[in-house]
């Protein structure tokens, strides 16, 4: 059979039409049947809810003495006295170092006698003066001699403590620097009292921070190789904040005594800021950040709704909202790459603060 029959023709025109009607048919019947429905995208979930929290940092410091005195004479002299032990414990006032003074000593009790011999002279003038033996200018010269004399042995007597070197206060005697017999001048350090019974601690704080910081905090530090916890407790902050750091510098009374809180030795700070006793905390795998703002994908019935949230504090697992979130949501944290505004979202696991 060849094509160049008629009849042949025919009967492929009809066979071509049969199968044209047939598709046409079938057509409306699969538009009837409409789209195909869209998966839904298997993802796990966390329920948000309210953690305490707080932001932890670490900043070096310096264990300081609470008081520290560079003790030097007031007057030069020689010394004839010696009363340091270093090391040693001294209690407030006691005598530290005698510097020679008998010239002092002559003078004073020099003024002594013509001090005597002067009150006696004013009283027989004043037995005179009631007889009008005398006149009143030469009883009240005598007097005034007398009160001179006086002013004299208290300046004698100033000029004599100043040879005596005492303690200020409780503490204890670092190294000397002078020997017996030896001649010192107010420029010369010749030991130094520290006060031990408490120390200070002396430490800075990012400019952030300040003003969580203040008189009556407790910090906790601990000296560098030691695992032991120490507190302190603030007892001020500088007035201002360093420029050049951007830090505000703090000191803290320890009064803790222990064998190894010896001053000058470093120490470890550990501050809790920013404490937050109702924190919205999320894992930080569901955190998506954009160009401007960064947003969370909330699970809201079966579907997925994109929202723009605040982030705070983070560490290496969680972080903080601070808006766009409430506590009993549900947000997802797996499959984020796949899933589209409004997508249909099945929770295979609901997951929670651990």
């Amino acid at each position: 059979m060849t094509l160049e029959n008629p009849m042949t023709r025919l009967f492929i025109i009809l066979i071509a039409l049969s199968l044209t009607t047939l598709s046409c048919k079938k057509k409306p019947e699969q538009l009837a049947q409409g789209p195909r429905k869209s998966m839904a995208v298997m993802a796990e979930g966390y329920l948000v809810s309210p953690q305490s929290m707080s932001e932890d940092i670490e900043v070096p410091g310096s264990l300081l003495p609470a008081e520290e005195t560079q003790i030097r004479a007031e007057v030069s002299g020689r010394v004839v006295k010696m009363n340091i032990n270093e090391g040693s414990t001294v209690k407030k006032g006691e005598l530290l170092v005698k510097l020679f003074d008998n010239d002092l000593q002559a003078q004073l009790n020099k003024l002594k006698v013509q001090l005597q011999i002067n009150e006696k002279t004013v009283e027989r003038q004043r037995d005179l003066l009631a007889i009008s033996g005398i006149s009143q200018q030469e009883f009240d010269l005598s007097a005034l001699a007398v009160d001179n004399l006086k002013a004299d042995i208290e300046s004698i007597k100033i000029s004599v403590s100043k040879t005596e070197i005492r303690a200020p206060y409780d503490g204890r005697i670092g190294l000397r620097n002078v020997s017996l017999g030896s001649y010192v001048s107010p420029a010369d350090l010749i030991t130094t009292v520290r006060q031990v019974d408490r120390l200070k601690l002396d430490f800075s704080v990012p400019e952030k921070y300040a003003k969580s910081v203040l008189p009556g905090y407790v910090v906790n530090f601990k000296i560098d190789g030691s695992n032991i916890i120490h507190t302190g407790t603030v007892m001020a902050t500088e007035g201002n904040v360093e420029a050049t750091t951007r830090t505000l510098r703090i000191k803290a009374i320890v009064t803790e005594t222990h064998p190894e809180l010896v001053p000058g030795l470093f120490a470890k700070i550990n501050l809790q800021l920013g404490k937050d006793e109702k924190a919205l905390l999320v894992p930080t795998q569901a955190i998506i950040p954009q160009a401007r703002n960064k947003q969370i994908i909330l699970f809201r019935k079966d579907s997925a709704l994109f929202a723009v949230v605040e982030t705070g504090i983070r560490d290496s697992s969680y972080i903080q909202i601070l808006s766009g979130l409430k506590a009993g949501d549900t947000i997802v944290t797996t499959g984020l790459m796949s899933i589209r505004p409004k997508s249909k979202v099945k929770i295979t696991k609901l997951n929670r603060f651990n």
